[in-house]
C-alpha cells in the first residue's frame, strides 16, 4: 500500500501576480539544498484520518499559521517514490519570515550517538509561479499548475 500525505498550498495575488507559499525542509540533510527541495506543507496521514483535517493540522504545525477556508481540492499527485499527496489550495497571506515549525529529533552527526532537534521546516517563502516550479520537489509541480489554472482562470472571468 502506498504512503499517503495531505497538505495545503497557500496562494496570494501580489503586485498582480500569483504567488504560492513553499516550505524548505529543515535539518542537516537539506541545509545546503535549494532548487528541487521545497514543498507544500504536508505530512503522512494515519489510517482512517480525515485528509483535509490532517492537511490543516500539518500546515499549522509546520508554519505556525492557521489556514482559513475555503479549501479547494486539487487532483492528488504521485511523487517519484510512490507517495500519494492529497492537497488543497487556499487563499491567504502571512509573513513568511516569521514561520514557526514543529521539530524532529535525529542522530547528528551520523553514528555519533548524539540526538539533535531540528525544525521540520526551516523557512518558508512566497514564490511566483516560474520560481516555484524550480524550487518545488519533483512531482509537486502539478499542484502549482492546477492552482495557477484555477486562480488565473477565475480572475480572467472576473469571479
Amino acid at each position: 500500500m502506498p504512503r499517503v500525505s495531505a497538505g495545503l498550498l497557500m496562494y496570494r495575488i501580489h503586485d498582480g501576480r500569483l504567488q504560492v507559499l513553499l516550505a524548505h525542509p529543515g535539518g542537516p540533510f537539506f541545509k545546503n539544498k535549494d532548487d528541487g527541495t521545497w514543498t507544500i506543507p504536508k505530512s503522512e496521514i494515519e489510517p482512517g484520518e480525515d485528509l483535509l483535517e490532517a492537511a490543516k493540522r500539518e500546515f499549522k504545525e509546520e508554519t505556525g499559521v492557521t489556514p482559513t477556508s475555503p479549501f479547494i481540492a486539487l487532483r492528488p499527485i504521485k511523487q517519484k517514490g510512490g507517495k500519494i499527496v492529497h492537497a488543497w489550495a487556499f487563499k491567504g497571506n502571512c509573513d513568511s519570515s516569521a514561520i514557526v515549525s514543529n521539530t524532529f529529533t535525529t542522530e547528528w552527526p551520523p553514528k555519533s550517538g548524539r540526538q539533535m532537534e531540528f525544525p521540520e521546516m526551516d523557512r518558508a517563502e512566497f514564490f511566483d509561479v516560474p520560481a516555484a516550479r524550480r524550487k518545488i520537489k519533483a512531482g509537486q509541480e502539478a499542484l502549482i499548475e492546477e492552482c495557477e489554472q484555477m486562480v488565473v482562470g477565475k480572475r480572467s472571468r472576473g469571479d
